[in-house]
């Protein structure tokens, strides 16, 4: 059964990052989501309560499921706006959902976005 690795926190907080290299470790079969990929590149629309990233989602989420051994999804993802998101992933992966936090300060995410490039 497919697994679920969800990675959510705030703005700097590494998600991509970690998401990236968990993609390389686990290698071929690992299908990678990232929100930022998804709304601003790919369809360049706002983030919020409804979203018009949310149904890419959750058929990409779909997808994983049935054509993939690991999928890592990425992002801020909000509860209130996400939330149908969630409860998909949960009828999809049922127990095989292994969601992380990252958890840090204002000051700490400020500090890492002054060592982004531009």
């Amino acid at each position: 059964m497919t697994k679920l690795i969800i990675l959510r926190g705030n703005s700097g907080s590494g998600k991509t990052t970690i998401a990236k290299e968990l993609q390389k470790l686990f290698g071929k079969n690992t299908m990678l989501i990232s929100q930022d990929v998804i709304r601003r590149e790919m369809l360049n629309v706002d983030d919020g309560e409804n979203t018009k990233a949310l149904p890419l989602l959750k058929e990409l989420l779909k997808y994983g499921n049935e054509h993939n051994e690991i999928v890592i999804l990425e992002g801020i993802l909000r509860a209130n706006w996400y939330n149908s998101l969630f409860e998909l992933a949960i009828e999809l992966y049922n127990q095989n959902i292994y969601a992380y936090y990252f958890d840090m300060s204002f000051e700490e995410t400020l500090k890492r976005h002054q060592t982004r490039a531009c």
